[in-house]
């Protein structure tokens, strides 16, 4: 039954991609091209080479983490929709910590940086969370207001006390130490891609192969039957959402130690809140994710290609994700909010 549920899953997902592919080759049609070049140039600006295979790898990264960051929670019933406060969060946390602490060892600097970062997701991921189990809050508004809270509070120090000099909003370069290193030149391609295989496996093992996942699988499924089980339902309502916020801190985190080497305003394209469709669309597995977060990132890499060749738009790149949102987040987010009300 597991095995045919998951293969009817698999198929609206797919059916999802396809459905909006037919769509965005009829504006394109529209637009006077044609869809098969389009396409194609798109394919290729995205795998035609071993570089652009690195950049489109590169460019899913910090997808996959707020894909797995919004999965995890749920996968307990909570809507982790605050991603991208918590990245911007983590990220600063990141910065400031290699700069204040760069005396350090290389090796130990670069994890207790790493570390800072995902303890700062992980307290603003709490909050929703507290707020949930202690007093019924909505986790989506609380963590709807947070994003404006971080994302702000983060602006103001880049434009303020961490500015470094020039016009840029931006902080000092952290030490080379810290930095991810890069696997193919010329490209964006760093081993954050090794951090990424090795959380999203932890994930799994958590999620599946233990018996705290399986409690938080369970409260996730239904709360009222995992309480009179004998779970901690808010236990688990709080812990979900603190891993949740260390999940996406990492997106931010390996984007600013991996291709920036600085916190730099606006340096996330809302990955927090793309990170959303991923999670459903990669129906919560961590391994749906991986895969999800590689087809955006396919799309975003090659639209500057399908851009150069022909005349379409790489707005037709968001016509087709913000379809496959649409057709596949929609229903899902419709079902999880009666089925919350119902429990």
């Amino acid at each position: 039954m597991k095995k045919l549920k998951s293969m009817s899953e698999l198929g609206k997902s797919l059916a999802a991609i396809g459905i909006a592919l037919v769509i965005g080759a009829f504006f394109v049609l529209l637009s006077g091209e044609s869809p098969m070049e389009a396409y194609g140039a798109l394919l290729k600006g995205a795998l035609g080479s071993p570089k652009s295979i690195a950049n489109t790898i590169s460019k899913s990264i910090p997808l996959a983490f707020t894909g797995l960051a919004v999965a995890l929670g749920s996968r307990c019933g909570m809507l982790n929709i605050g991603a991208e406060g918590q990245l911007h969060a983590g990220a600063m946390a990141a910065v400031l910590t290699s700069l204040g602490l760069s005396f350090l060892p290389g090796p130990i600097l670069m994890i207790v940086s790493i570390l800072a970062g995902i303890l700062a997701g992980m307290a603003v991921g709490s909050i929703p969370g507290i707020f949930k189990a202690k007093l019924n809050t909505s986790e989506v508004i609380v963590a709807i207001m947070l994003n404006y809270i971080c994302t702000l509070f983060t602006s103001w120090l880049v434009n303020g006390p961490v500015k470094a000099q020039g016009s840029a909003a931006q902080t000092h370069v952290v030490p080379e130490s810290v930095w991810f290193g890069r696997l193919i030149p010329q490209t964006q391609l760093t081993s954050a891609v090794f951090l990424l295989l090795i959380v999203a496996a932890a994930m799994y093992v958590f999620l599946w192969k233990t018996s705290l996942g399986y409690q938080l699988r369970a409260v996730g499924a239904n709360a009222s039957a995992a309480g009179t089980a004998g779970i901690k339902v808010n236990t688990f309502l709080i812990m979900s959402m603190v891993l949740s916020g260390g999940l996406a801190a990492l997106a931010g985190v390996t984007e600013v130690f991996g291709k920036y080497h600085r916190f730099i305003e606006g340096f996330s394209p809302s990955f927090g809140f793309t990170g959303i469709a991923v999670a459903i669309l990669g129906r919560n597995h961590p391994a749906g994710v991986l895969l999800t977060a590689l087809l955006f990132g396919i799309m975003d890499m090659g639209s500057l290609r399908m851009a150069r060749v022909t005349n379409v738009s790489t707005n037709m790149v968001t016509v087709v994700q913000s379809l496959v949102i649409l057709l596949v987040a929609a229903p899902e987010l419709i079902k999880w909010n009666k089925n919350r009300k119902r429990g």
